[in-house]
């Protein structure tokens, strides 16, 4: 009875009784959960266009990041880094498109897939080799970033937000719906769009294969560098950050692999979900840590009921 107690009564009772501090951990998640679904945005516009599943995605983010600090490392003012590293990625987005992927063209999707992996590989290497494996620090303030706090005292009690976080939530809103413009408004976007839903048709018409993928792979590389930046303000820029965007792959289970809306609720789910549960279930009653392996669970637990995802298309085949 008090088990059952301390699961299902307890951590609500502790809710209601400090609402500011809920109001906290929620926020806390929320700032997470943007970052989530920025980087699942970048593994669902690769797969919807080519249908790959672009396991460097993780890769990328450091890689534009490390690209970044680094350059301004060299003496180049922060600002101009900036537009310099996303000259970076475009060709990076050219190389990938001309060396690993066109000559790949109507393989099986496993060698694609593996295509990926060495893609990572070579960053990884090829990262090292540049910039080193020493954790680096983000220029945070040379780009504009407010550094301060926000401090509100809601329903009597503390809430703190960090105004380099809330610049993260408004930039990442901001370049989401950039996004969903282009896809929805522009003759690209409805290329991209096209192409994903059928290759044959789309390439009948004349859309060209080469040039998605590279406007693809280069929007993957702008996220990538969005969120590089967001995450190295918060802990540093290093190769540790890849294993961060690994949280992207519960928000695609969650939200489905060709869903641009379900990366983005996916990911916001995922951020607050298990920061809640870390704070009122993990730490009372399982010492903690659970945010390692949370996400994990609860999209397995989506996937037995709704294979698909949540915005996936359910797939009827009949026989």
């Amino acid at each position: 009875m008090e088990f059952l107690n301390n699961v299902f009564v307890a951590p609500f009772q502790d809710m209601a009784a400090a609402p500011d501090f809920f109001m906290q951990v929620v926020w806390e998640g929320l700032v997470s959960g943007v970052l989530y679904a920025l980087i699942a945005l970048g593994f669902v516009l690769i797969y919807k266009s080519s249908r790959i599943f672009n396991f460097a995605q993780g890769i990328m983010v450091v890689f534009a990041a490390l690209t970044l600090v680094g350059l301004h490392e060299m003496g180049v003012p922060a600002l101009l880094a900036v537009p310099l590293t996303l000259g970076v990625m475009f060709l990076l987005a050219v190389a990938i498109e001309r060396v690993v992927l066109r000559p790949l063209v109507n393989q099986p999707d496993i060698i694609l897939f593996m295509a990926t992996i060495g893609i990572t590989l070579f960053l990884i290497g090829f990262g090292e080799m540049i910039f080193g494996g020493e954790n680096k620090v983000m220029i945070t303030e040379q780009l504009g970033i407010p550094t301060g706090s926000f401090e509100f005292e809601p329903f009597g009690g503390f809430l703190l937000i960090e105004q380099k976080d809330l610049t993260a939530v408004v930039g990442a809103g901001v370049l989401v719906l950039v996004l969903l413009l282009f896809l929805n408004r522009s003759k690209m976007g409805r290329a991209i769009r096209a192409l994903g839903d059928d290759h044959q048709a789309a390439l009948s018409v004349g859309i060209s294969l080469s040039t998605i993928w590279v406007l693809v792979w280069f929007i993957a590389g702008i996220i990538a560098l969005a969120t590089g930046i967001v995450w190295g303000a918060r802990a540093g820029v290093s190769f540790a950050l890849e294993v961060i965007a690994y949280k992207a792959l519960p928000v695609l289970m969650l939200g489905g692999l060709e869903s641009v809306t379900g990366a983005i609720v996916g990911g916001l789910a995922i951020g607050v979900l298990e920061k809640l549960f870390e704070i009122y279930w993990g730490q009372p009653l399982l010492g903690g840590n659970t945010e390692t392996w949370f996400a994990f669970v609860f999209a397995l637990i989506v996937l037995l009921f709704r294979p698909q995802g949540l915005f996936g298309e359910k797939i009827i085949e009949r026989v």
